[in-house]
């Protein structure tokens, strides 16, 4: 077992503003609710899965709505407990560890506020190894794994419970109650038992995005814009250079939705490059040929400062480096596919290839 401090913790949300595939809300509000966390309670314990006994109890505390939201309501801080207090009041126990449902800017931070207040340890793990738009996109819910009870809750205390046949209908009823609490809520679900956790979760995300996030704090203090080492770590293929040119996006149903057209620059001067989002970044095409596809990972990066863009911050004008990146291992079979493949995002007839393969470098 390590602790987590503020420095941890503000490496850890950079880090995850990539893994997010430009998903995963805003990493800047959640970093000062974060750090104000451990400045007033202390450092947080971060477990590995290996360390967690096999009758444990946990659950996934996560956000759920719309990033666009969080520009403009920024989380108050207590609604992740509400959850977590509201489903342990349903199970009749509290739980010994939290983990996160994915590698988000706000979604990775997000179980840090209940865990430090309530001085229960982080698992080094989650439920994507990225970022997806949806509850029951997870690793725990392809091996069956309910995500009900689930205890929903917004900034000013109010609670649901939600008991769902599927975690598809899950996600149904909780985007519908997302919508009509303001955009954005808490949401505490997937209990499960140590067990579980190790055999159905993606191990070590806090660590690969500190790992990541260490990277770019150190080429911000060294004014760099190489991505090199960034490649090395994440397996990632330069995918494209270029302007924003124009953005399209709207907030519907709970979910940001829209298309980024980039224009080529340096290298690609001439290109032009399209990138689909709900949420994240699900599917690229340069000059209208397909080069990456969710599950893998599409990142973009400021090109001077290497800082992650956001969906939600992306705007005209932004010069962008576009990275692909290999998702985690889980997701390329046949059943991964099946829950979050391109096909499942409204993308008939787009075959998944491996972004390695689509873009030999």
């Amino acid at each position: 077992m390590r602790y987590l401090g503020e420095q941890e913790v503000e490496d850890i949300a950079m880090g995850a503003a990539v893994m997010a595939s430009g998903g995963g809300g805003n990493p800047y509000v959640g970093i000062l609710i974060a750090k104000q966390c451990v400045a007033d309670n202390g450092p947080i314990p971060l477990l590995t899965l290996d360390e967690l006994p096999d009758d444990a109890r946990v659950a996934v505390s996560m956000g759920l709505g719309a990033p666009t939201v969080l520009v403009e309501k920024v989380p108050a801080g207590p609604e992740p407990v509400y959850a977590l207090e509201a489903l342990e009041r349903e199970v009749g126990h509290a739980f010994d560890a939290l983990i996160p449902s994915e590698a988000g800017g706000w979604n990775s931070l997000h179980p840090m506020l209940p865990a430090a207040q309530r001085y229960i340890p982080l698992l080094d793990a989650d439920g994507m190894g990225r970022a997806f738009p949806e509850l029951q996109m997870v690793t725990w819910s392809m091996y069956g794994q309910s995500a009900s009870p689930i205890g929903v809750a917004d900034e000013r205390g109010n609670t649901l419970l939600v008991h769902a046949a599927t975690n598809k209908c899950g996600e149904d009823l909780c985007r519908g109650a997302t919508v009509e609490m303001g955009g954005n809520i808490s949401l505490a679900c997937y209990g499960m038992t140590g067990a579980e956790a190790k055999a159905h979760s993606v191990a070590g995300t806090y660590t690969l995005c500190e790992n990541v996030g260490r990277i770019l704090r150190r080429a911000r203090e060294e004014r760099s814009n190489d991505i090199s080492e960034l490649r090395e770590t994440l397996g990632a293929v330069e995918l494209f250079r270029g302007k924003v040119e124009d953005v399209e996006r709207r907030t519907v149903g709970g979910f940001a939705r829209g298309l980024v057209h980039l224009e080529g620059m340096d290298a690609y001067k001439g290109g032009v490059l399209d990138v689909r989002f709900q949420n994240e970044f699900l599917i690229a095409e340069c000059n209208g040929e397909v080069v990456c596809t969710a599950p893998d990972l599409i990142a973009m990066f400021d090109s001077e400062t290497l800082t992650p863009i956001t969906g939600e911050a992306l705007k005209y004008g932004c010069r962008a480096i576009v990275l692909g990146i290999p998702c985690a291992p889980q997701w390329r079979t046949p059943e991964g596919l099946a829950t979050v493949g391109p096909a499942v995002f409204g993308y008939e007839g787009v075959e998944f290839v491996p972004v390695e393969e689509r873009c030999k470098q």
